[in-house]
C-alpha cells in the first residue's frame, strides 16, 4: 500500500483536458496548498485573483513570499493556472483543464467515501505483462489501477472486489502496450499454508492508522467550530489542510466491502469529521478570502465562492468567471514574479 504522501497524483488527468497537477510530497507542499486554496474558492467561477492576493493567502499558510512567487510561476508553466498582466500587475485563475480535473476529482473523492455498494463475493483480477523497455507504460498502468481501487496481490496480478466498469475498461485499453487479461470470479479457498488472502494486497492496518491520525488531528477543533471561535485566516488554513489530507483516503482505502474489514472501521467517522470541518468553516473562510482579495484590487468579489461537500458530490461546475477580464489590482506584492 502506498504511503499517503507518496502518491504522485490525486486527481487524474481528464482525457480531453490534460493538465499536470502538482506531485504529492511529504506533508503539504506549497504547490498543493495553492491548488487546494484556489479550488476551494474559485472552482465554480474560475475567478481571477490578483497575484498579490494569492501571495497573501499563501503567506497565511506559512509559504514565504519568494516561495509563493515560485509556486505561482510553476503552476502557470504546468498549465494549472492561466495569467494576465496589466502593466506590472498580474492576475491568475485556474485554467479550464485544471478546473475540470479538480471538479471530477472532488466529486470522486466525495462519492468514494460516501457510498457503499453490495458485494457479490467475486473479485476482479487484472493480469499484465509488459516488456522491460516499457517501464513508463508499466508505471502508468499501475498508477491507473491504483486510482481505480486495485492493489497488487502479486507483481503482475492486481485485484479489486469491484467490477470493471466500461470507463475503467476504456482507460486500461488506452494505457497498455503489452498483454493484459481481466477475469472476475469467486475465490477458491486453499490450505492456509499455501493460499494468500486477497485482503493481504492492502495494508489494512496502515489504512486504519491513517484514519486514526486524521481523527486525532481534527476532532479537537469541532467544538470551536460549533462555538464560532475560529477566525477567518485559521478557517482558510484548516479547510485547505483538511481537504489536502482527506482527499487521499479514497486511494488509500479502496472501498473494500465492510464485512472484509475490522469491526469499527473508521471510514464513516473520518468522512463525518471532514464534513464538519470543511462545511462548518465554509462561510467564515469565504468571507476572509474575499476580504484579502479586496485589499489588492478594486471592485467586488462575488465570484469568490466557497463550496460544501454536498456541492462537491453533486459536481462543482467549472464555469467561466462572470468577469472575463482580470480586475485592476491596487497593489501587487508579486509584480516581479515571472509571467507565463
Amino acid at each position: 500500500m502506498p504511503h499517503p504522501f507518496d502518491i504522485e497524483e490525486i486527481f487524474p488527468d481528464d482525457g480531453d483536458h490534460p493538465v499536470r497537477l502538482p506531485r504529492r510530497q511529504a506533508g503539504n507542499s506549497p504547490q498543493g496548498v495553492a491548488v487546494t486554496l484556489l479550488a476551494d474558492y474559485t472552482l465554480r467561477t474560475r475567478a481571477w485573483l490578483p497575484s498579490a492576493a494569492i501571495v497573501a493567502l499563501l503567506a497565511e499558510s506559512h509559504v514565504s513570499l519568494a516561495g509563493a512567487r515560485t509556486v505561482i510561476s510553476r503552476l502557470a508553466r504546468r498549465g494549472v493556472l492561466e495569467g494576465s498582466r496589466q502593466g506590472r500587475r498580474s492576475s491568475y485563475r485556474l485554467s479550464r483543464s485544471a478546473a475540470v480535473s479538480l471538479s471530477v476529482g472532488g466529486s470522486w473523492v466525495m462519492a468514494a467515501t460516501t457510498t457503499t455498494q453490495p458485494w457479490d463475493e467475486c473479485w476482479t483480477l487484472v493480469a499484465f505483462s509488459l516488456p522491460q523497455e516499457r517501464s513508463a507504460q508499466r508505471r502508468a498502468l499501475r498508477g491507473r489501477l491504483r486510482w481505480l481501487g486495485y492493489a497488487p496481490l502479486y507483481d503482475g496480478l492486481w485485484i479489486s472486489p469491484h467490477e470493471l466498469t466500461p470507463k475503467a475498461r476504456a482507460q486500461l485499453t488506452q494505457l497498455h502496450l503489452g498483454a493484459v487479461t481481466v477475469f472476475r470470479g469467486p475465490r477458491v479457498d486453499l490450505d492456509a499454508v499455501v493460499g494468500r488472502d486477497p485482503l493481504d494486497a492492502w495494508d489494512v492496518a496502515a489504512v486504519a492508522a491513517q484514519y486514526e491520525s486524521f481523527l486525532r488531528r481534527w476532532r479537537p477543533i469541532l467544538p470551536r467550530i460549533t462555538a464560532g471561535q475560529v477566525d477567518g485566516a485559521e478557517a482558510v488554513r484548516a479547510r485547505t489542510e483538511v481537504m489536502d489530507t482527506f482527499r487521499r483516503f479514497p486511494t488509500l482505502d479502496p472501498q473494500l466491502p465492510l464485512r472484509l474489514l475490522p469491526a469499527g472501521w473508521l471510514r464513516g467517522p473520518a468522512r463525518e469529521t471532514f464534513a464538519a470541518v470543511y462545511d462548518g468553516l465554509a462561510d467564515t473562510a469565504e468571507r476572509h478570502v474575499r476580504a484579502v482579495v479586496a485589499r489588492f484590487a478594486d471592485g467586488t468579489y462575488a465570484d469568490v465562492r466557497g463550496h460544501t461537500t454536498a456541492d462537491l458530490l453533486a459536481g462543482v461546475c467549472a464555469a467561466e468567471s462572470r468577469n472575463p477580464a482580470p480586475p485592476a489590482a491596487a497593489t501587487d506584492l508579486a509584480e516581479s514574479s515571472p509571467s507565463h
